[in-house]
């Protein structure tokens, strides 16, 4: 047998840029003759939306020669994740799966990069944006692909006539349902302002309602409180930060606000905003368009005096919480290549249209160049109530306990440490100081596990 002369340089290159092809190489479709994929999809809380996602898999199923069992699971008693836990330690289940959130970090070790899909979409419509980014793409690989279905923002939703009557905001003219924002009056509002406007709320028997327990929405709405202020409770190298100016800035802000909320909001889950913006009573809240559409539904005359909106913004910019959802591929799933098709499919415009569609505007996708889309100029009561709900002028949006590793910000989250300080100082009589020496332990323990 001949020998082989090839250098050790020439090896080391050729082997370098065969690795680099395996990464970089773009997203390429394969055609299939038949097979079974089988489906874990999320239960929409829209009635219908999750309907329009299982036909939109039936009919790229149709067209493939792929049949398709797709399981509607619900998130109720976190039923969705327990799922997705058992199938990882089974090794075996559906091999596309809906992923909420954290779960990706979580299940990172056993899904199958996607890099190759991500790379095609960004290729088409652009960068998925930090958020997405930093919850699905761990040790350099994309392990899930972010999707419109089920993503939204916890965004401001004000009543128009309670805001212009009491506090002398007009919140249509600060964010109109176009794109012609006066910038200074978009600068105005901020974290001062909507306390100025919270104060005169509260004495005209109509407060603002922002729930501070040990929920998701509270959770959410916070985190990007945090971040606005630039408070970080522990930063990207593992460091503990929330010692900080500004996090005795935030906390000291939110002694003066929370009296300005009825007083049960500590005890509220994730009904709660919404049942007290819907009641009449509720000034504003911060939340998807859900609280709107159930007005829309049982309180129409709220309904037509609600306006989502812009966060307010803080000395570190203007936050809104999102909260996204991924689907991926299980690395034991029987069908790879068909589902990363799938995937790929979904994230097409003229589908990720059909799901926001069928949502009513509740799900946002996760490229900035398919906000495009005219529902949510379309919505009402009152015509364009919705229009900036997706991203608009300077809004970037945050995760709670960013920047810390994923692994960690999702225990910062899981155990609502960032609420639990806040309620120490505004409910519990405890200090600033106290509060902070709270978190510090509570970090280190963190950090070191």
């Amino acid at each position: 047998m001949p020998r082989s002369t090839i250098s050790r340089r020439r090896f080391l290159k050729t082997t370098a840029l065969a690795a680099t092809s395996a990464v970089a190489a773009p997203y390429m479709r394969t055609s299939y003759a038949a097979g079974r994929l089988s489906l874990g999809l999320w239960d929409h809380f829209v009635p219908g939306a999750s309907d329009t996602l299982k036909q939109i898999c039936v009919e790229w199923g149709d067209k493939n020669h792929v049949e398709i069992q797709a399981d509607i699971i619900t998130t109720v008693g976190e039923k969705l994740q327990l799922t997705a836990a058992a199938e990882e330690q089974a090794k075996t289940g559906h091999d596309v799966y809906t992923l909420p959130r954290w779960q990706v970090a979580i299940h990172r070790d056993a899904l199958e990069p996607v890099d190759d899909v991500m790379a095609a979409l960004a290729k088409d419509y652009g960068e998925a944006g930090l958020a997405n980014e930093y919850m699905a793409k761990h040790a350099g690989h994309w392990r899930a692909v972010p999707v419109a279905f089920g993503t939204q923002y916890l965004s401001c939703c004000s009543r128009l006539d309670l805001y212009k009557q009491h506090a002398g905001i007009d919140i249509a003219r600060i964010f109109p349902p176009n794109d012609n924002r006066d910038a200074a009056l978009t600068e105005s509002w901020n974290w001062e302002s909507y306390l100025a406007s919270a104060e005169k709320l509260f004495k005209a028997g109509f407060p603002v309602g922002l729930p501070m327990g040990q929920t998701a929405d509270s959770r959410n709405w916070v985190g990007a409180l945090f971040q606005s202020f630039g408070a970080v409770m522990i930063d990207d190298k593992d460091k503990i930060t929330v010692d900080s100016e500004a996090t005795r800035a935030m906390l000291d802000y939110m002694k003066r606000l929370m009296p300005l909320n009825p007083p049960d909001v500590y005890a509220w889950d994730d009904t709660g905003n919404n049942k007290w913006l819907i009641s009449g009573k509720g000034s504003g809240i911060m939340n998807p368009p859900s609280a709107w559409a159930v007005a829309k539904r049982d309180n129409r005359e709220v309904a037509g005096q609600c306006w989502t909106h812009d966060m307010p913004k803080g000395r570190a910019g203007r936050f809104v919480a999102s909260n996204p959802f991924f689907m991926g591929v299980w690395s034991f799933a029987n069908n790879k290549e068909p589902g990363k098709d799938l995937l790929h499919h979904l994230s097409q415009r003229d589908q990720v249209r059909r799901m926001v569609n069928a949502s009513g505007g509740y799900d946002l996708p996760p490229f900035k160049s398919l906000l495009d889309f005219d529902i949510w100029a379309k919505q009402e009561p009152p015509p364009g109530t919705l229009y900036n709900y997706p991203l608009r002028g300077d809004q970037e949006t945050s995760i709670a306990g960013y920047p810390a590793r994923p692994d960690i910000a999702a225990q910062i989250d899981a155990l609502s440490l960032q609420p639990v300080m806040i309620a120490k100082v505004t409910q519990g009589g405890e200090t600033i100081d106290a509060a902070i020496k709270w978190a510090e332990r509570e970090l280190e323990g963190l950090v070191r596990s």
